[in-house]
């Protein structure tokens, strides 16, 4: 069972006003090792602190990342991926909206009931071996991650799990619900997994919307929206694309860091 966000989180952010260019990113999960190949796949330059870890990066054309949610749990190395998201973001040179991992995580650290499972257990755990000025900056980025993003005048909406047309820019617990988990429908495939309404084959809409949150083994247009998650963390690859040019790129997995029922690794 999925909960809906609380009103004080995961609001929409308007920033129509600005263009891009974008290089919109999948699932990351832990997987800082492919994020930094495919930030470098995509041109851009890493910075790193004293430590050499990565806490930066910025294109010189001047592009802007944009995250779809879903950067902890699962993979190796959630800090880091977080460190290397919370600066970019802090530079400008990137924007986030919130994934049903990264929120479960906030509550977890809030001190609330959750389930410890499906990765949350190893983000806590390498959580715990960094200082309490990081762990509380994190908790913070994460916390204040918006639901979706609209962007280039509307043109633009990027959704962790998707959005209507008719939730574009809204602030209700329903779009904010939708926008974290999709639309279950109640039933459950052979693996028991979740299965979802799938929204992208009824879109109508003029917007492109770009999402992750369910893997995929192929990036698919359906009816001008794009699921970027390839899912890195099983062993598949880490994707993005360029916004307005809607070319794709992918690198693939360093390894299969972890199973997952019903999904393949790719070739």
């Amino acid at each position: 069972m999925t909960e809906s966000p609380r009103t004080d989180h995961a609001l929409p952010r308007d920033r129509r006003d600005l263009t891009g260019p974008f290089d919109v990113i999948g699932d990351v999960h832990g997987c800082r090792g492919e994020l930094e190949t495919l930030l470098g796949e995509l041109g851009y330059l890493i910075d790193r602190d004293e430590l050499r870890r990565a806490i930066g990066a910025a294109h010189p054309d001047g592009r802007t990342v944009v995250f779809v949610g879903d950067l902890v749990d699962r993979g190796p190395d959630t800090p880091g991926v977080l460190r290397l998201a919370m600066g970019m973001v802090a530079a400008r040179t990137a924007l986030c909206v919130t994934g049903n991992h990264d929120y479960k995580l906030v509550r977890a650290l809030d001190g609330r009931n959750v389930r410890i499972a499906h990765g949350l257990e190893r983000s806590l755990a390498q959580l715990a071996d960094e200082d309490i000025e990081f762990r509380t900056a994190a908790h913070a980025f994460l916390r204040e991650l918006p639901s979706h993003y609209l962007l280039d005048h509307g043109k633009l909406v990027v959704a962790h799990a998707g959005l209507p047309e008719s939730l574009h820019g809204s602030a209700s617990g329903r779009a904010r619900s939708f926008a974290l988990y999709g639309s279950p429908t109640g039933e459950y495939d052979e693996y028991g997994l979740p299965i979802r309404y799938d929204w992208a084959q009824d879109y109508r809409g003029t917007a492109t919307v770009l999402y992750g949150h369910t893997p995929v083994t192929k990036l698919t247009w359906v009816n001008n929206t794009l699921c970027l998650d390839t899912g890195a963390v099983f062993g598949g690859s880490l994707s993005a694309v360029r916004y307005p040019e809607l070319t794709t790129i992918s690198v693939p997995a360093e390894q299969i860091w972890t199973e997952r029922a019903g999904i393949t690794p790719a070739s």
